[in-house]
């Protein structure tokens, strides 16, 4: 029971941070630009976050996800606020390979920003229990023990997810130069603005 719970967790971190979305775009550019240490860092925000969601459907905290579902709105408007606002700042940054030793502060900028566009992502939750729901994993919420082993299976899975993805990226970034690092600032500036505009276009929808 405990194995297939475990494995069910990973899935499910995997299949949660898999899609290519702003975090991805995210943690590739800053892999390429300020290193795979950046980029590991912003990934492991982003497990955070998960595994947040992952303790709200774990634990069963219904108070907190009927919370964030109601406030999808607002949580929409400020993370579609937050990816323009970083995508701008990404498209004008200029290129430089000394960035690529990133210091304590801007880990802990790289991180806590993935964790913030994550959590303000109310999809997420709705997600997590629909996957929950269809694991047939609902009776662990009155398992402590259980749903944090599916929790810290969650975590795990997603930051497996945003390790291959860093290792991956990783390999073309001494094949990359300042022209290459403008042309990446750019098309990361220019997507996670779409991706801002798409994320204020369903606020206003709904």
């Amino acid at each position: 029971m405990d194995i297939a719970l475990m494995f069910n967790g990973l899935t499910v971190g995997l299949a949660i941070a898999a899609p290519v979305g702003p975090i991805g775009v995210l943690c590739i550019r800053r892999t390429l630009t300020q290193g795979k240490i950046a980029g590991l860092v912003s990934g492991l925000g982003a497990a955070t976050a998960d595994g947040i969601y992952g303790c709200i459907a774990g634990f069963g905290l219904t108070v907190i996800s009927t919370l964030l579902v109601e406030q999808q709105t607002l949580l929409r408007v400020v993370g579609g606020l937050f990816l323009c606002y970083l995508g701008w700042q990404t498209f004008r940054s200029s290129p430089s390979k000394t960035s690529a030793k990133i210091k304590d502060t801007n880990c802990w900028s790289a991180y806590g920003s993935t964790v913030f566009l994550t959590l303000t992502n109310p999809l997420t939750i709705l997600s997590f229990t629909a996957i929950f729901a269809g694991l047939g994993a609902t009776e662990i919420q009155n398992n402590y023990g259980l749903a944090f082993l599916f929790v810290l299976s969650v975590f795990l899975g997603s930051a497996l997810w945003w390790a291959i993805l860093v290792t991956t990226v990783g390999l073309f970034q001494n094949q990359i130069n300042s022209r290459h690092l403008s042309w990446i600032n750019r098309i990361s500036g220019v997507i996670l603005v779409a991706f801002g505009i798409i994320a204020l276009s369903s606020a206003i929808v709904t």
